[in-house]
């Protein structure tokens, strides 16, 4: 029996263990995306704690419709319960404090609120948006009533306006920043006895010149029914301890927040952050823009598809913040310069899943969200790994960079592709300078941005050092090129004498004059037999061995993703297949118009045009290997050169071997080109229908094994 009882008490405690860590577990992921939109999962950095419901804080009245949710300087909790007309406040354990319903107001007449949205608290006073009665009202944090702050007034608005406030936030100085519902030209800008300083935030409206030409055409009543001009309203707003803003909207297409997203662009971006001026000021410097789901149509947990719908956003420790993506119920946190730190949540009726998130907030370490469908908030607190990211972006922004280092390390040890982690090493060996090192860590996450910062402090060590060296290093390259066209003029001099056929030399160092004098060139190359078919080809060849080392030469800061290998089939049909549709399609099409080039001149000419190719790829790509990011100008200046080069050479060349004229020239190019697309469209055609002849075949090859 002693023994019996020692096995079942084991068993026991072995079941509270499984227990305990069942309960533990979130019912959701929490994870990041990399640089490629691959979901990278990690640890959670919260998980939920409780569910707070009416009966829990203590209301005699159940909540009903819940709109919005604060947290005040003293972490009292306040929340607007739209159907019951009132503003509840909670202290820090979420009890029930007061409640304001009804007030008397400053003219001594019971008063209360219509459809109440939103609520703002400082040290000083609550501001609720009293949304029906076109007003906010100000109450002391005791909850007696202050005063009503009357409707602003100004040309500015539109005639007709209503003005129906659903959110608002105060800065230090006491302006209230005010989204109106029905306002469209931006956060209204107001001081507490209504008086109007002006909008910030509008969003730029464009217009095609289509849609301009239709405008016009239309009729007032039509122009005035037209939703399709109206500037982006907003749906919240927040403000951080700086006084700069966050506000929130819905109103932009998939499209355009997604196209926002990859971007990086806050141009209809779904959260932006304000100074003051109206300004966005909104860092974006992670993998992709702030604004939600990144590759929304694979990285849901769930069948719910499309760009994020962000409602709130809500201010965090350390510079982190927080926006809620209403149509998954998910919380999105980054950091101060905008890249993810983690992302959480889910649809569901589970303990920590939200039906319908309304809003956010942070109490300290804890964040609490609003279920619109279950008139509840739930509150999830920081997990352990949770405290070490804070607590690695406090000690970095302390600039305590050894212990930042400790903490981001420790943080890989529990997550190895934490992206932010990689990059918040390198700005801690950045900000110390051990460049070098910085550099690897940036690599490993593939943040080209501050790699190239790291890079051009390291090159400036080497210039420093070197740069006499280097100096003698570029005249020495300068003249040596300079020699060498000198020998190739000689040469080509000499074979322009010589009769009969040329060496291959000859025949290479051709291209050198032909590059300079495309006229003459052209025409000597047909005429005069300064060229031939295997030096065109190798001319082909060496244009795809140049395009071959771009792919895999090319430095990191501009190839973040190469692997040093490159499918070398690939490459040359990318050369070689639109050289062959040029020369096939201009065969066939200057035959009809009198053309005087054959199939080989051609195909000569159209090789030798390739020579500025090579010339300037492989430059740009060896710079690219001591250039920085910001300097790709240079390289994008060398590359598109040399295709406008190859193009104009390709132009005159068909134009002196066919022997016509410009204008004839040009309309045989644009044939040329239609041609391509002809074969390819008979290319394709006929492989999709020898495919549908191959798989009929095996079908009744197969069928025959089968009845035998």
């Amino acid at each position: 029996m002693k023994r019996l009882s020692q096995v079942l008490l084991t068993v026991l405690a072995l079941l509270m263990m499984l227990t305990t860590v069942v309960g533990a577990a979130a019912p959701y992921a929490t994870y990041t995306y990399s640089s490629t939109k691959f979901v990278l999962n990690s640890p959670e950095a919260y998980v939920p704690d409780m569910v707070v419901n009416s009966s829990y804080m203590g209301l005699t009245k159940a909540l009903d419709d819940p709109r919005d949710l604060f947290v005040g300087p003293d972490e009292n909790v306040y929340l607007v319960d739209a159907k019951n007309a009132r503003v509840i406040c909670l202290d820090k354990y979420l009890k029930v404090r007061f409640e304001i319903a009804t007030f008397v107001n400053s003219h001594g007449v019971p008063d209360s609120f219509s459809d109440p949205s939103g609520v703002f608290v400082n040290d000083k006073y609550i501001y609720v948006c009293d949304s029906n009665n076109n007003r906010i009202v100000m109450f002391h944090l005791d909850g007696t009533f202050y005063k009503v702050i009357p409707q602003p007034v100004s040309d500015l608005f539109d005639e007709g306006a209503i003005y129906k406030p659903v959110a608002v936030a105060v800065d230090s100085y006491g302006r209230l920043f005010v989204v109106s519902s029905t306002t469209y030209q931006g956060i209204i800008v107001m001081s507490d006895d209504g008086g109007f300083h002006g909008f910030i935030g509008a969003a730029k409206v464009e217009i095609s010149p289509i849609e301009i030409l239709w405008r016009n055409l239309q009729t007032d009543a039509q122009r005035e029914l037209s939703s399709a001009y109206i500037p982006t309203e907003y749906n919240n707003i927040t403000i951080d301890e700086d006084n700069f803003i966050y506000i929130t909207t819905d109103a932009p297409t998939d499209s355009e927040q997604m196209k926002s997203i990859q971007n990086k662009s806050g141009e209809n971006a779904a959260v932006k952050k304000l100074n003051a001026s109206g300004a966005d000021v909104m860092r974006r410097n992670g993998f992709f823009g702030p604004g939600g789901e990144v590759a929304p149509s694979t990285s849901s947990l769930n069948a719910i598809t499309g760009a994020s719908r962000i409602i709130d956003a809500a201010v965090g420790p350390e510079g982190t913040w927080s926006i809620i993506d209403e149509k998954r119920s998910k919380v999105y946190t980054y950091d101060k310069d905008g890249a993810c730190l983690f992302i959480f949540g889910d649809k569901g009726i589970q303990t920590g899943n939200i039906e319908n998130i309304e809003a956010i907030a942070y109490q300290g370490s804890k964040i609490l969200l609003l279920d619109k469908s279950k008139d509840c908030i739930t509150v999830y607190r920081r997990t352990e790994y949770g405290d070490l990211l804070i607590d690695a972006l406090a000690h970095q922004n302390a600039r305590i960079y050894d212990v930042a280092i400790d903490d981001w390390t420790e943080i890989l040890k529990r997550n190895n592709n934490y992206d932010a982690a990689y990059i918040g090493i390198g700005k801690a060996l950045y900000r110390s300078g051990d460049y070098e090192e910085a550099m690897e860590y940036y690599r490993a996450a593939f943040d080209t941005t501050n790699y190239s910062n790291a890079f051009k402090e390291v090159r400036k060590g080497i210039l420093s050092k070197w740069l006499v060296v280097l100096v003698i290093g570029v005249v020495l390259v300068c003249v040596l090129i300079g020699k060498f066209f000198g020998y190739a003029g000689k040469i080509n001099k000499k074979a322009q004498l010589k009769v009969g056929r040329k060496s291959l030399k000859e025949e290479m160092l051709y291209p050198f004059h032909l590059i300079f004098h495309p006229f003459d060139g052209f025409w000597d190359l047909k005429h005069e037999k300064r060229g031939s078919v295997r030096s065109a080809f190798l001319i082909l060849v060496i244009t795809i061995a140049a395009f071959t080392y771009q792919g895999v030469g090319t430095g990191y800061i501009f190839n973040p993703r190469q692997s040093g290998y490159l499918n070398i089939f690939g490459q040359i049909l990318s050369v070689s297949v639109p050289l062959l549709l040029w020369v096939v399609a201009n065969w066939c099409l200057t035959t009809l118009f009198e053309g005087e080039g054959s199939l080989k001149d051609i195909f000569v000419a159209a090789c030798y045009s390739l020579t500025p190719m090579p010339l300037l790829i492989i430059p740009s790509v060896i710079l690219s290997n001591v250039l920085a990011a910001s300097e790709v100008q240079i390289i994008n200046l060398l590359v598109d050169v040399a295709f406008i080069w190859m193009f104009v050479l390709l132009f005159l060349g068909m134009m002196v071997t066919h022997d016509y004229s410009m204008l004839k020239n040009v309309a045989t190019t644009v044939g040329t080109i239609v041609g391509m697309a002809f074969i390819m469209f008979l290319a394709l055609l006929f492989s999709s229908l020898m495919a549908k002849i191959v798989g009929f075949i095996s079908g009744i090859i197969v069928e025959i094994n089968y009845r035998m």
